[in-house]
């Protein structure tokens, strides 16, 4: 990440990745008016922008490709290419990269890793104890009192290496999982038992230089497969934002108690962090605490505030590189709301076929205020208009309203026109929101009428 302060625009911006995120930061880069190449990208984000045939995670092809095609900024999606080093490599080669580097990617590279960060540096999270090896992690358990915990595995896992027990016996059936199922075996070089916290949980996204941070809108995911929250942990089946639950003051003090130590935290380390710092957070009785940390956009939270974004996502991704947030001015949103709803394929988050066409899109582009999001989506090789689901999630429906339950509406409007073969989405994406948000009138109403003040909107 260069240090200087030069005022660059990018013209030229590469974003690495083929999912949702991806497809949600060229529409923006490209509606600032930005010329947009993704690698590898997928059938939505070849509509909008140029598609690379490259891997995330072929670095060698993806300096040449930035050589070739005379890229001003690198913007890096996914995970994987971050925690395996792609913006260190890019930085030696002298190319601006947005993102952090592979050991302050750690953050989200390595759960045990992140738990010391917080540890060292008194910012709030549930208690917790390592292990490095199953036998040690299924005796601990066997041993202490039967109650709920959390079980994560240490590494990557695509959003699926945390599993939130009831108690004893789901906990020793999570750690023989990470054991036995190869999807984990790199992830589950070690093993974190935590005290499961009980909440709302939110989602804080900010951008950083490694000095100053831009705390973006507050938001809420939705990782369960099905309505209710029931059924496996996935990638995420939506998101909405902003997130009543957290107001100006619980923001502030999330800023205060968590983000700003963390950075921080960080440089003290010698690894200095820059980029996305994404916090997974539970709104306790205690206060909020720290659940996980990311270290890019979410996906599909990136669709959810990207929709709501006015101002320039390039002014903000250049300034970030060039360590000079300070001297920017803040982010400029739309009043309203936003919602994004994934559809996905059946059989996901477990193996899911592949190559059934698309319909529907067409209609939906000619909706208003929605925008569909290409994630797991490939052009068909005999007819290129034809769009094909090829993975698990497939796409995010995402509608905006000046209210979170106009919005709501909007995008399922947008999910109503859209089918494939298998296709199904949660029908349930922020109702916590608006049930948050009716309590709070109802609370406002009967305090007005007794005369009592009401609880601040950040409790729980």
């Amino acid at each position: 990440m260069q240090k200087a302060n030069h005022m660059h625009t990018s013209k030229r911006i590469l974003v690495v990745g083929s999912g949702g995120r991806e497809h949600a930061l060229a529409w923006k880069l490209t509606k600032d008016g930005a010329d947009v190449f993704v690698a590898p990208g997928n059938a939505g984000t070849a509509r909008q922008a140029t598609n690379l045939p490259i891997n995330a995670s072929d670095t060698n092809a993806i300096l040449a490709a930035v050589t070739e095609h005379n890229i001003d900024l690198v913007v890096v999606g996914p995970e994987a290419p971050l925690v395996g080093g792609l913006v260190d490599a890019l930085t030696a080669a002298g190319i601006r990269a947005f993102g952090p580097t592979a050991q302050a990617a750690q953050l989200e590279g390595s759960k045990i890793f992140c738990k010391d960060v917080l540890h060292t540096n008194d910012i709030p999270t549930a208690t917790y104890r390592q292990f490095r090896s199953f036998e040690q992690a299924r005796q601990f358990l066997e041993d202490r009192e039967d109650e709920p915990v959390v079980i994560k595995a240490d590494g990557l896992a695509a959003g699926k290496g945390v599993f939130v027990c009831g108690g004893r016996d789901d906990a020793i059936a999570a750690v023989e999982q990470l054991r036995c199922d190869p999807q984990f075996q790199t992830a589950a070089s070690g093993i974190l038992i935590e005290e499961r916290l009980d909440g709302v949980e939110v989602s804080v996204i900010a951008i950083t230089d490694g000095r100053t941070i831009v705390t973006l809108p507050p938001l809420q995911d939705h990782k369960a497969a099905h309505d209710g929250d029931q059924g496996p942990n996935t990638g995420g089946m939506g998101a909405f934002c902003p997130a009543p639950f957290v107001d100006d003051a619980l923001l502030a003090e999330i800023e205060e108690r968590i983000l700003v130590p963390t950075i921080h935290g960080m440089r003290r380390r010698r690894t200095p962090f820059h980029g996305v710092l994404y916090a997974g957070l539970m709104l306790t009785a205690q206060g909020p605490k720290v659940l996980e940390y990311n270290v890019r956009f979410g996906d599909p939270e990136c669709q959810a505030l990207l929709v709501r974004l006015e101002s320039s996502l390039v002014e903000l991704l250049d300034a970030a590189v060039d360590c000079r947030l300070e001297t920017l001015a803040p982010p400029r949103w739309n009043d309203g709301a936003s919602v994004t709803v994934v559809m996905a394929s059946e059989g996901y988050p477990g193996p899911v076929a592949k190559g059934q066409p698309i319909r529907g899109l067409e209609q939906v582009a000619a909706l208003d205020d929605v925008a569909v999001f290409h994630a797991a989506t490939t052009p068909a090789s005999d007819s290129p208009d034809t769009v094909l689901a090829s993975g698990g999630r497939v796409l995010a429906v995402t509608a905006t309203g000046q209210s979170l339950a106009r919005a709501k509406q909007r995008a399922y409007e947008g999910v109503k026109e859209i089918r494939w073969q298998g296709a199904w989405c949660r029908k349930d994406i922020a109702d916590k929101g608006l049930r948050h948000q009716r309590e709070l009138a109802a609370s406002e109403a009967s305090s007005a009428a007794t005369g009592t003040p009401h609880p601040a909107e950040g409790t729980p």
